[in-house]
C-alpha cells in the first residue's frame, strides 16, 4: 500500500496523471490502476475523474493528509535501516530563500565533506514554498526566516542574523555615503523582490516604519535581475548584507549599510518535527550547529 500512497501523493502534487506517472517512474496506466486499487482498498473515491484530472474528493483530501504522515514515517524508517546497515547515505532536498543562497555553501560543504555518500539538492524557494514543500514531502529541510512570520510545527535552528544594505551603482547619489537611514530611501528609484518573497515584506515593513512609501518601479523574483537594473545607475535596491557583499565584490555596485535602526532578522534551518529526527536530518542539524558556532 505504501507504493500506492506515494503515487497518490504524487498525483495530488502534479494534478496530472501523466506528470505524476513520470515522477514515479511508472506508466500512466500503472499509476491509474494503483489509484483505483487504493480506492478499492479504502472503500472511498479519492479522485474526481473526467477526461482529465479534476481534483481530489473530500475523502481524497483527508486521505492525502494521512498519507503524507504515513509515507514520511516509512521514509524515516528506511533511512534508519539504511543508516544501521551502511552508515549515512541518501539524498537531501533543501529549499533555500533566495537571499540566503550565498550562505548555503557554509552549511553544505562541511556536511558533504563529513558525509560523502549523501547527495544534496538545493532549490531556491520562497519561505511559504519551503513550509509547503516540507509538509508535502517535497523537501527534507529548508533555510528560511525564523522570526518574522509563523513557521508552524517544525524543528528550527538559528544559523545567522541578516542585516540590510542599499545597493547602488558607483557614482550615483548615495554611492559615497558611509551609511544610511531607512528614511533616506524616500524618493529613490527602487527595484525590489516580488511581494511573495518574505524579504520584500521585511523591507516594506522597515520602510513603512520610517515613513517611506514602497513603490518599486521594477519587481523581480530574481536577485540577478535586480542587480542588472542597479548596475545601469537608474535604480537602487535593498538586499541582505551577505548577498549585497557578494554582488559588490565585482565593483559594479556599492553596498551601503542601512542603520537607524539597523534591522536584524534571524535565518535558520528548519525540518519536519519528528521524534527522533531521521539520521539525515540529525546530521544536517549537527552541521547547522557547527555553522552557527563558527566551527567546521
Amino acid at each position: 500500500m505504501i507504493d500506492k500512497l506515494e503515487m497518490f501523493i504524487a498525483l495530488a502534487r502534479a494534478r496530472h496523471f501523466g506528470r505524476a506517472a513520470e515522477a514515479c517512474g511508472v506508466s500512466q496506466p500503472s499509476l491509474s490502476a494503483a489509484i483505483k486499487q487504493l480506492e478499492e482498498q479504502l472503500g472511498v473515491q479519492l479522485v474526481f475523474r473526467g477526461a482529465r484530472y479534476q481534483g481530489l474528493t473530500p475523502e481524497g483530501q483527508h486521505v492525502l493528509e494521512r498519507a503524507q504522515g504515513i509515507v514520511a514515517e516509512v521514509r524515516a524508517l528506511r533511512d534508519e535501516m539504511r543508516f544501521a546497515k551502511q552508515g549515512l547515505a541518501g539524498k537531501l532536498r533543501i529549499g533555500v530563500i533566495p537571499t540566503a543562497l550565498p550562505m548555503v555553501a557554509q552549511l553544505t560543504v562541511p556536511f558533504t565533506r563529513r558525509h560523502p555518500a549523501v547527495s544534496v539538492t538545493i532549490l531556491s524557494r520562497t519561505s511559504a514554498e519551503i513550509l509547503t514543500g516540507i509538509e508535502r514531502l517535497e523537501l527534507d529541510a529548508g533555510i528560511t526566516y525564523l522570526d518574522n512570520e509563523p513557521l508552524g510545527r517544525v524543528l528550527s535552528l538559528p544559523l545567522y542574523a541578516e542585516f540590510y544594505r542599499l545597493i547602488c551603482a558607483p557614482g550615483t547619489v548615495m554611492a559615497d555615503r558611509a551609511q544610511l537611514r531607512w528614511a533616506d530611501l524616500a524618493g529613490l528609484p527602487l527595484c525590489l523582490l516580488t511581494g511573495d518573497m518574505q524579504n520584500r515584506r521585511i523591507v516594506a515593513q522597515h520602510l513603512a516604519e520610517a515613513g517611506v512609501r514602497t513603490e518599486p518601479g521594477i519587481e523581480s523574483n530574481s536577485t540577478i535581475a535586480l542587480m542588472a537594473h542597479v548596475a545601469t545607475g537608474q535604480w537602487v535596491s535593498v538586499l541582505p548584507k551577505a548577498l549585497a557583499d557578494l554582488f559588490a565584490q565585482s565593483g559594479a555596485v556599492r553596498a551601503v549599510p542601512i542603520v537607524e535602526p539597523e534591522a536584524e532578522h534571524l535565518v535558520g534551518l528548519i525540518a519536519a518535527r519528528r521524534d527522533p529526527p531521521t539520521p539525515l536530518i540529525e546530521a544536517l542539524m549537527e552541521a547547522a550547529r557547527r555553522m552557527a558556532g563558527g566551527s567546521d
